[in-house]
């Protein structure tokens, strides 16, 4: 029996995307309860743009193109969450503004939290408390970096919104593990499986900081009688590289999932899944069905009565995909 083609997700503002060849979709359960659901067709760059199946390169490209639909998703869902206190074409703009902005700002604090300061406190703090030697001050980068991020993960599932961020999360897993289990999508099956998988995006984002060490040890080595500022400077010009190197390691364990070496890699982000994901409810298991279902059926199943699905051929303004009925172009109810 032929392979079921690959679908991945991600956890969003009271709702799911799901990604999967040709097509991403994102539910999301609006103020009123009903569920919007918005299908895309995925560019196809790959096909036009040989390059960006090269070894490394694809890694990039991937890393690329999975932030900017995350953060397309996460803007859709963000102005639905708004949507009762903003509804006007320019109020939904003046929001969509507010939250590119966040996400930028989001974007830097994260190059500096994740970056900058682990290399800066383990170059200038480390000679100061003993830490001599390339080797040993990039294990300490490496141990910072990785405590930042296993604190921030901490910190931010305190709060009860991204807690149930953590539970979209848990039902976009479950609801895969049926796609790929030839499961009905019933939320009551769904609920029965776990809301860990192997092929969640924490697994790369470890594999990312343990190949950090690696290529930054490198870097320094050629860079050894640089000054501290073109350390720092190279760490931030080296993300593609490392994302690609994480990439190809991920490929290349994930081509048995069954073998040890995968199942060895996976175990720290299976493990830092423990907090990432929650058990959903029904209902959040249901918003997680029809993300699927805009994906293998391109909305095809979507229940008119429940749901308010879109077809959109290109990205859509925030305020187009909230106002419909005024006849945007680019949006056409199903």
């Amino acid at each position: 029996m032929a392979s079921k083609p690959s679908i991945g997700g991600q956890a969003v503002m009271e709702g799911v995307m799901m990604r999967g060849p040709e097509t991403w979709a994102v539910a999301v359960r609006k103020p009123d309860k009903e569920i919007a659901v918005h299908a895309f067709p995925l560019p196809r760059y790959a096909s036009e743009h040989p390059w960006t199946r090269k070894p490394l390169l694809r890694g990039v490209w991937t890393l690329v193109e999975s932030l900017n639909l995350g953060f397309k998703a996460l803007k859709i869902s963000g102005s639905y969450a708004v949507e009762e206190e903003n509804d006007t074409p320019e109020e939904a703009a003046k929001v969509e503004k507010a939250m590119n902005a966040s996400l930028g700002i989001g974007m830097v604090l994260i190059l500096g939290l994740f970056v900058t300061i682990p290399a800066f406190i383990s170059k200038w703090g480390g000679t100061r408390i003993g830490v001599e030697g390339d080797l040993l001050q990039n294990l300490f980068e490496g141990g910072i970096r990785i405590s930042f991020f296993l604190g921030y993960i901490l910190l931010i599932s305190l709060v009860p919104d991204i807690k149930r961020v953590f539970q979209y999360h848990g039902a976009e897993h479950k609801t895969i593990y049926a796609y790929e289990n030839d499961d009905p999508m019933d939320p009551e099956v769904i609920d029965r499986y776990s809301t860990l998988h192997v092929r969640c995006g924490t697994n790369f984002l470890f594999i990312v900081m343990f190949v950090a060490i690696v290529g930054h040890l490198v870097a320094d080595l050629l860079l050894a009688q640089a000054p501290l500022a073109v350390k720092l400077a190279a760490r931030i010009l080296m993300i593609p590289v490392v994302a690609g190197l994480s990439y190809e390691v991920i490929r290349a364990a994930g081509k048995n999932d069954r073998s040890l070496i995968f199942r060895t890699v996976s175990l720290p982000g299976l493990a830092l899944q423990k907090i990432t994901t929650r058990p959903p409810t029904l209902d959040q298991i249901e918003v997680a069905i029809k993300a699927m279902e805009g994906v293998i059926n391109r909305v095809g199943a979507a229940e008119p009565s429940t749901v308010q699905v879109y077809e959109v051929q290109s990205p859509a303004e925030t305020a187009d995909l909230l106002h419909p009925e005024k006849g945007m172009p680019g949006v056409e109810p199903a």
